[in-house]
């Protein structure tokens, strides 16, 4: 399959909203995100009392979806993945629906049944985390369907999809002419309600043992801001006791003062409570006290099973989360691939040798962030190659890289700044103190390796400390070839080696034959 500059539009017609991006297939085995867009549409709206979508709402959805197939033509699409979920699967009407979309559209939408849509879900959320080798328990409740799944990082074990959502939980208990406070009798009735229906779900996924929890949709990502706003903290994790604290935020106040509440989403006011009695009740009997919070779902999922499904990118996919994106945005940007892997076994050799002749204590998780610092510390480039470190610290920093908590993303991006300037001598944006130690010494190597690929040639083939006491530190590099270039570029870092360890810095070369 020729896929090099190929547009692909995914589509997920959902019970409330119409999810859709754009993306772009590079030669490289990257995509790029052209536009991602959603839009609230409740084709789910008054759905559940008989079981038929309203005109009204397909109307709507209709609007929209065509609205997103003229932007994905703008774009230049050649393929159009979409797919509908819980509303469209459960109406007696859905073949008439359908027709209407085709016809308004030009596509033919396929419906996914529930554990399809739950493997699209641990697709998406499981490629956006780092679950650094537990098994974790992955909840999404949408509007009309609630779908949890147990998984690795590599491979789901159970996939569940529940009759169980926002919108269906509120048509069911709360009438749309009500708009006042929930009280807590009734909201007891709502839990009572989906306690009945999770039964067997909660029994399978006790028996898994997991050590994880991921919330993911807009339900939970909303519930999670709400509780920062209001409760203090950081929207990316959200406990059981702040859920029930927020609840009670909620429950007091009518309709127009909820929609009012710091870090609602207005559109979602009127159906965020029985999204809220749908986790509180899966954590209370799955005895969770807190889940993290994903962004991904359902569409990345389609994107993800799509690359997957491309010879060359199943190995691309086959990579952990946080490799994964590494690899991804320095393809996305150009990077010239041969000379960041020099730099990474450079830095991470010195890294290793280092550590063995006692000249830092750092551990494994900061050799893991100079690696990927190392792979992406030219990314810059792109942009310009003068001062090309700032832009590659404002690219870093402004990627989303997957995997990463935003304090390695910021010990990752200033690595890159410094590569080229000298070592920190005060704090650095947020970096704690501590973090500045591992920031002077990390980019200490990181100046070390750029300067042994100055010529982009990979002579170095090694470069590895093979003595130090409390004075000196004696690096020998073995070379394939006339190496002057490199070795010069790296005694100039020698004062700022004494600055950061304390030593002086002593080069030895030693020459060999050329690589294999």
């Amino acid at each position: 399959m020729d896929f090099a500059g190929k547009v692909v539009e995914f589509i997920d017609l959902g019970t409330n909203s119409v999810r859709a991006a754009v993306v772009r297939l590079n030669p490289n085995f990257s995509f790029t995100l052209l536009s991602v867009q959603k839009q609230v549409v409740r084709l789910g709206e008054n759905e559940y009392l008989n079981q038929e979508l309203i005109p009204e709402a397909m109307d709507r959805a209709i609007l929209v979806c065509k609205h997103f197939v003229g932007m994905g033509r703008s774009y230049g699409v050649e393929e159009v993945m979409a797919v509908c979920t819980s509303a469209t699967r459960d109406a007696n009407n859905q073949a008439e629906f359908l027709e209407k979309l085709k016809t308004e559209t030009g596509l033919d939408f396929r419906i996914i049944s529930g554990l399809e849509e739950a493997r699209l879900i641990y697709l998406g959320v499981s490629n956006s985390v780092d679950l650094g080798g537990k098994k974790a328990v992955f909840i999404d409740v949408g509007g009309g369907s609630t779908e949890v799944i147990v998984g690795d990082q590599r491979h789901y074990l159970t996939l569940d999809s529940l009759k169980l959502g926002a919108i269906r939980l509120t048509t069911l208990f709360i009438p749309t002419e009500e708009t006042g406070p929930i009280f807590p009798e009734r909201y007891s009735l709502m839990k009572k309600s989906v306690r009945n229906k999770i039964v067997r779900t909660v029994q399978r996924v006790k028996k898994q043992e997991v050590e994880v929890a991921l919330a993911s949709s807009g339900t939970a990502i909303n519930l999670a801001q709400i509780a920062a706003r209001n409760l203090g903290g950081e929207a990316t994790t959200l406990t059981l006791n702040r859920l029930k604290r927020t609840v009670a935020l909620l429950s007091t106040k009518n309709l127009d003062d909820r929609r009012k509440v710091p870090g609602i989403n207005p559109e979602r006011a009127d159906i965020i409570i029985g999204g809220a009695a749908i986790l509180e009740t899966i954590m209370e009997d799955l005895n969770i006290q807190e889940v993290r919070i994903s962004e991904a779902g359902l569409l990345d999922g389609m994107i993800f099973d799509y690359l997957s499904r491309i010879e060359g990118f199943p190995s691309y996919q086959s990579m952990g989360v946080r490799e994964r994106s590494v690899l991804q945005l320095a393809r996305s940007f150009g990077t010239d691939e041969v000379h960041a892997e020099t730099i990474k076994r450079i830095s991470l050799e010195l890294f290793d040798t280092a550590k063995e002749e006692e000249i830092h204590n750092l551990g494994k998780d900061e050799r893991e962030l100079l690696g990927y610092a190392a792979y992406l510390h030219d990314i810059g480039d792109f942009i310009s190659f003068a001062d090309h470190q700032a832009h590659s610290y404002y690219i870093i920093r402004n990627a989303e890289l997957l995997g990463f908590s935003q304090h390695e993303i910021n010990i990752i991006a200033n690595l890159a700044k410094f590569h080229r300037k000298k070592a920190p001598g005060k704090r650095s944006d947020e970096l704690d103190d501590p973090s500045l130690t591992v920031l002077q010494q990390l980019s200490t190597f990181l100046k070390l390796a750029e300067s042994l690929d100055r010529s982009h040639c990979s002579l170095i083939q090694h470069a590895k400390f093979i003595y130090v006491d409390k004075d000196k530190a004696l690096l020998e590099v073995i070379a394939a070839g006339d190496c002057q270039l490199e070795v010069w570029g790296a005694e100039t870092h020698a004062k700022g080696f004494k600055k950061v360890f304390h030593r002086d810095l002593a080069i030895r070369v030693r020459s060999v034959g050329p690589l294999d």
